[in-house]
């Protein structure tokens, strides 16, 4: 993901190229394959500037792709949201369209989660739309244990501390209880740290049994059915723009 400065570090920039994916780009790193601005690279972690540096593998020189495509996917549950995954794990990859390089999501889901998510290769855009800064809200549907008092759900509304950081007020909305001992509430907050929603139901002692991305900004899931995965329209990614504070993308517009 690009910094706020346009720099990224040198394993993703590999794998938004296409050259590789993040985990193989740190074997050609290691290998001696990789030369930036015509050193060998030392380290994966060292940042790039893409519209700066010159970076060869194997001697040929790659490239941040010139088109950008952009791709709406539901993720199934029990699909890790990465390109590859060291235990043997579906990952998104398996859903991605053939012939597009540098395909990567915008953000994640946690293993067992589900919904929305964006995959594209638009790193301006990506960050962004994961900046709190830029206000773009993530909408989710939740099944938690039970039923929260107004209290608790008031304390997640204003913050809590989690791992030493406040967390950012959020919107909560009670949609029904389907069930004696369970309750659905929309949950609509601009930042996205690991696991947060589940961590923060817990804290309240209400955890999470069920969790759906249902929208990010204005692109909401509709009847998108689980695996599933479409182009973005062009009006679409225009809002998506929009909403980051963008110009609309020149370029291929999938």
């Amino acid at each position: 993901m690009f910094s706020e400065d346009g720099t990224m570090r040198l394993n993703q920039f590999l794998a938004r190229t296409g050259a590789s994916s993040r985990r193989h780009a740190e074997e050609l790193i290691k290998e001696g394959r990789v030369i930036v601005n015509g050193e060998k690279a030392k380290t994966f972690g060292i940042k790039i500037d893409p519209r700066k540096d010159t970076v060869l593998v194997d001697g040929e020189k790659v490239r941040l792709p010139s088109r950008l495509s952009y791709y709406i996917f539901y993720k199934p549950k029990e699909v890790v949201s990465t390109m590859d995954d060291p235990e043997g794990r579906v990952c998104i990859t398996k859903f991605f369209p053939r012939g597009v390089k540098g395909l990567f999501p915008v953000g994640r889901l946690d293993f067992h989660s589900e919904g929305l998510l964006l995959i594209t290769n638009d790193g301006e855009l990506s960050a962004r739309l994961l900046h709190p800064r830029y206000k773009v809200m993530k909408t989710y549907q939740l099944k938690v244990k039970g039923d929260p008092p107004k209290e608790s759900l008031d304390r997640l509304r204003r913050g809590i501390i989690l791992e030493g950081k406040r967390t950012l007020p959020v919107e909560i909305k009670r949609l029904f209880i389907r069930e004696t001992h369970h309750t659905w509430l929309e949950v609509k907050m601009m930042e996205g740290r690991k696991n947060q929603l589940r961590e923060m139901f817990f804290r309240i002692e209400h955890p999470v049994i069920k969790l759906k991305r249902v929208a990010i900004g204005g692109i909401r899931i509709g009847k998108m059915r689980s695996g599933e995965i479409r182009p973005l329209l062009v009006e679409e990614i225009a809002q998506l723009r929009e909403e980051a504070g963008l110009e609309i993308a020149k370029g291929k517009k999938k």
